[in-house]
């Protein structure tokens, strides 16, 4: 475990840096347009099972790969037309799409947690395009924060929870859309959603000409469907029109709080504040109440994870 995270800039000294470290099987965070990913090449068995160590996550819980391209992803899984609508409409961008393993894929199977699928993204920002075309490799990447606590939309959130466990960080300032991707398996011919994020389910509906199904049972297929997760350290208590005693509000719309997550009433803003803002009580202690926030678009994911966020912990 290094002694001190390398803070780096997104130049070509940078980039360079990140991708000679990737391929020595060292951890790294790196900015994409939804959250900043702790990232390990997803063939090292090793590399992978340091990020389970370094965020103390599940071992059931599957990583995304992220890829430069569909070209790379197809290297890894099974291509359906279905994929290839998504990949078309959203790629790049923040949808990840769960998969059947193709033979011979060559990831870990700490990636997939022992499944017969794969999570596979290829991300927008240029910073991430950038990395993921120097290093030529498929890098597994949950969001870079210990597991369970707010996902990181900054470079200064990563090194508050992950200072010292990985080996550096590339800075290229705060990432735009704040929310993780929208994952999407496939029943047969049909797409499942697995979690909301940064693409809205009635876009991915529009795209595929089919309304999506919803998942049944509990068991753990993607990333983020732990029921407690994303969580602060005090207390969350939702749908709140104000706050108790001792409460910091998390407010939207009208809903006026210790901070509001958009006045306006902008999903899209609130997307990008919501974990900045849960970050931001979290520091000042004690329990965070939060108002109601729209079950529609981004408001599905960000509802997601406020509820996650509040859920009872073992």
């Amino acid at each position: 475990m290094p002694p001190h995270t390398d803070r780096l800039s997104a130049d070509t000294e940078g980039l360079d840096r990140v991708a000679g470290l990737l391929r020595l099987g060292a951890l790294v965070a790196f900015p994409t347009e939804t959250v900043y990913g702790l990232g390990a090449d997803a063939r090292q068995g090793a590399a992978v099972a340091s990020i389970y160590e370094a965020k103390g996550r599940p071992a059931f819980n599957p990583l995304i790969v992220h890829v430069a391209d569909v070209a790379a992803a197809q290297q890894y899984a099974l291509w359906s037309p279905q994929a290839a609508v998504l990949a078309q409409a959203f790629w790049p961008g923040p949808l990840t799409m769960v998969l059947p393993l193709r033979e011979g894929h060559g990831l870990s199977e700490l990636v997939t947690a022992g499944l017969q699928t794969v999570g596979l993204r290829v991300p927008a920002h240029p910073a991430a395009q950038a990395l993921l075309k120097r290093f030529d490799g498929p890098v597994a990447a949950p969001s870079a924060n210990p597991s369970g606590r707010i996902s990181p939309t900054t470079a200064a959130h990563v090194l508050a929870g992950l200072d010292g466990r990985i080996a550096a960080v590339l800075d290229d300032g705060p990432c735009a859309v704040g929310l993780e991707s929208t994952i999407v398996g496939f029943d047969g011919a049909r797409a499942v959603l697995l979690r909301s994020g940064g693409v809205p389910p009635e876009e991915i509906e529009a795209a595929l000409g089919a309304p999506l199904l919803t998942p049944e049972g509990t068991t753990i297929t993607a990333p983020g469907q732990l029921t407690s997760h994303y969580a602060p350290r005090g207390a969350v208590r939702l749908n709140a029109a104000q706050a108790q005693a001792g409460e910091h509000l998390l407010g939207f719309g009208p809903v006026d709080g210790t901070l509001n997550l958009s006045p306006d009433g902008d999903l899209a803003e609130a997307a990008a504040n919501l974990f900045k803002y849960l970050h931001q009580l979290d520091a000042m202690g004690g329990p965070i109440a939060v108002a109601p926030v729209p079950m529609h678009g981004l408001g599905r994911a960000i509802n997601d994870r406020l509820t996650r966020a509040a859920a009872p912990r073992d």
